[in-house]
């Protein structure tokens, strides 16, 4: 078995799972930009992105064999995975609505940056030349998207970003560990029933009166981003996180793509240059994690471990 490998892991399964995890999360990202710009409040969208998924996921659960299904025995690894992930959706719920889609997405592929200033910070785990150059270039590319000073981006959107790839790359490693003894359906309801929980008391200070229009990108909103969570989250049970995630850089052609036909912007030469060198960055990362784990599993192999 690869090292690190359980007996869920199945690796092209979970790219494809990601893939389209990540087609469900850009289509939320432009409907969460529109309902900002029909004045929505960031609390409202983040209350009623997960009231919708409740439902869903409980009937769900009750079609495939009944409510039982959603019990779990870690309720506080799932409280908090879900204060973290409230923490998440503002970060990066903000940074679509204070900045281009393209830029906002870009500049969320630094998380697998993150991911390994976390494994220093909080695993102590030595860093060889390839992750800190891997780093740097990284970081470069975020220079070039946001080139400070010049105006182009706001400063307080960039940094609201980069706290979202932050948060990224630690709910990674959460759901990770939730996903050895949790299902996909129990993490995502799970999460949305606190962070309902959490955003409910800002409701009557931020709720307004909605057209039907407004309604429907609500739902969309609903509908699009438990598609998305389900789907990544389930990528994450048949493979690692260091595999699955080089799919998430899908996500920069669907923003492209979407920011160009619903409002009219296409990123500049900055982003395209900038861009690349993030993208280089992360694959580097997750091809390093890749040796470095087998490595190991040849270490503990050849020490008489199992």
């Amino acid at each position: 078995m690869e090292a690190g490998a359980s007996e869920h892991d199945r690796p092209l399964l979970a790219l494809a799972i990601r893939l389209l995890g990540i087609a469900g999360f850009a289509v939320m990202g432009a409907l969460i930009k529109l309902a900002s710009e029909r004045g929505m409040h960031l609390a409202e969208i983040i209350f009623w992105r997960q009231l919708v998924t409740v439902p869903i996921i409980a009937t769900w659960a009750m079609l495939a064999g009944g409510i039982h299904l959603l019990k779990t025995n870690r309720p506080k690894a799932h409280a908090v995975r879900g204060l973290y992930g409230v923490v998440g959706m503002i970060f990066n719920f903000g940074a679509v609505i204070l900045l281009p889609l393209a830029e906002a997405t870009t500049i969320n592929f630094s998380a697998p940056i993150w991911a390994v200033i976390l494994s220093i910070i909080l695993l102590k785990e030595p860093v060889g030349i390839w992750r800190w150059s891997a780093v740097l270039t990284g970081f470069a590319g975020i220079l070039i998207i946001a080139q400070p000073g010049d105006g182009h981006l706001p400063l307080d959107g960039a940094l609201v970003a980069l706290g979202g790839a932050f948060m990224i790359a630690l709910i990674s490693i959460q759901i990770r560990d939730l996903s050895r003894t949790e299902q996909p359906m129990v993490i995502v309801f799970w999460f949305a029933a606190i962070s309902v929980v959490l955003a409910a008391p800002f409701q009557p200070f931020v709720m307004q009166a909605h057209s039907w229009q407004d309604w429907l990108l609500l739902l969309g909103i609903g509908i699009s981003g438990t598609w998305g969570q389900l789907l990544v989250t389930m990528a994450l049970r048949f493979g690692k996180v260091s595999s699955v995630i080089v799919m998430d850089y899908s996500s920069i052609v669907w923003a492209t793509l979407l920011g160009w036909y619903i409002f009219a912007a296409l990123p500049p030469a900055t982003t395209f240059l900038g861009a690349p060198l993030i993208v280089a960055s992360g694959l580097i990362i997750a091809w390093r994690e890749r040796v470095v784990a087998k490595r190991r599993f040849a270490d503990m192999r050849g020490s008489g471990g199992t």
